[in-house]
């Protein structure tokens, strides 16, 4: 399709058409598979024309198809269903439109489907995305709780009715969704992602009726199941009943089995919990008073003691034996004197006999130099020396005789 051209010197537009038809025209047939958007059957027209969309890019093909094609699926086949188309690109030159012209259309069975799925929760939990630790626990008692639900559905209705005939104080923040067909993803990613910017939200549910697996496959989207593992506010799913279980079951941080499930396990029953508060008041006034008994007993007990009743009694015991223990010392110390005493006037007695004033009482007499020494030779004294004689009643000077010096002694008289 290279082509030399410039300003001064323009492709026709429908020489530009051709050309992209007749490359188009060199392509050969494909198998899509998409969902199928919108069936446009004309009466007595031989063409029915389908809008084919791939839900996960949000991107769409015109699909032309002789009715003899289309007529072999027209029982099964509906808008929202997914098939598989066999097609050869086409162009139609006079308005510049790409289709598909399908020769043959096969349903996707639910078969392909489930499998399908299975191949993607095997995908999202190796990437941890459904792993137990990244649930975030419920708040107790929510004050605003963001509802993403179809219109004037049993879902929103069995949410609203049942969480406000539990809490009636309770607040929500509804947002009104497709919960099927092409639009369901993005307007389900969109609501989803409002609420959990909203600061006052405390939990989104996700709400939605039974259905088939086909009515259920825009919650088992990859993209939304994305979207609420980034949520920072906790999510709880409640799509369909309790065997549906798409991947949004998977990812959230609660699943419901149904939206009144949803609706019980969010929000507390004020009449159950009005009952456990007087529980926990009865077993508390219960304890007290089973403490208070056991210490009044204990009391009662310290009280019936008779170290209690007579306080004094032990001061009497005390002073009692303080007195004893007081008369024996004084018995023993009165003892100890009298035995000292005794001692002491033997010693004296035996002191005062054994004492020079005593053997001067007898009669001796003690001799002395001028200095004071006493004279214990005769040698000692020269003659003409004065000594001093000392008596028991006093003291008198002698002088030796001339030749008598180396006599006796002088002692007692005979």
């Amino acid at each position: 399709m290279s082509l030399n051209t410039s300003p001064e010197a323009p492709v026709p537009v429908g020489q530009v058409s051709r050309l992209i038809g007749g490359w188009i025209d060199r392509l050969g047939a494909v198998w899509v598979e998409g969902q199928i958007t919108q069936i446009s059957r004309r009466p007595g027209a031989g063409v029915v024309f389908l809008t084919l969309r791939d839900p996960a890019h949000d991107v769409s093909l015109s699909v032309t198809c002789y009715r003899a094609v289309f007529d072999r699926v027209a029982d099964i086949v509906a808008e929202g269903a997914r098939v598989v188309v066999h097609a050869k690109p086409e162009w139609y030159a006079p308005r510049g439109q790409l289709s598909l012209r399908a020769a043959e259309i096969r349903p996707v069975g639910v078969g392909e489907l489930l499998a399908r799925l299975e191949q993607l929760k095997r995908s999202l939990t190796a990437e941890g995305l459904f792993a137990a630790d990244r649930k975030r626990p419920l708040p107790f008692l929510p004050q605003l709780i963001g509802l993403v639900c179809g219109r004037a559905s049993a879902a929103e209705r069995d949410v609203l009715e049942n969480a406000r005939h539990r809490w009636p104080a309770v607040r929500f923040e509804v947002r009104n969704v497709p919960v099927q067909g092409v639009h369901a993803v993005p307007r389900v990613i969109e609501a989803v992602e409002e609420l959990d910017k909203a600061p006052d939200v405390d939990v989104i549910i996700v709400a939605r009726g039974g259905g088939s697996v086909e009515d259920l496959l825009p919650f088992s989207d990859e993209r939304l199941v994305r979207s609420v593992a980034a949520c920072r506010t906790p999510v709880v799913s409640a799509i369909g009943h309790e065997p549906d279980s798409p991947l949004l079951d998977l990812v959230a941080d609660l699943r419901a089995s149904t939206p009144t499930d949803a609706a019980k396990r969010v929000v507390p029953d004020v009449g159950e919990e009005l009952a456990r508060v007087r529980q926990l008041r009865e077993r508390a006034l219960r304890c007290v008073t089973a403490h208070l008994d056991r210490e009044e007993r204990g009391l009662a007990s310290v009280r019936a003691r008779p170290c209690v009743q007579r306080p004094q009694r032990m001061v009497d015991e005390r002073e009692a034996q303080v007195e004893a223990l007081t008369d024996r010392a004084r018995r023993t110390l009165g003892h100890l004197l009298d035995r000292a005493d005794s001692e002491l006037s033997h010693t004296h007695a035996r002191v005062v006999a054994l004492s020079p004033a005593a053997t001067l009482r007898r009669g001796y007499a003690v001799l002395q130099h001028a200095d004071g020494s006493v004279v214990r030779a005769a040698a000692e004294v020269s003659a003409e020396e004065e000594l001093r004689a000392r008596v028991a009643e006093g003291e008198f000077a002698v002088r030796p005789v001339a030749g008598s010096v180396a006599g006796p002694v002088v002692g007692p008289p005979a």
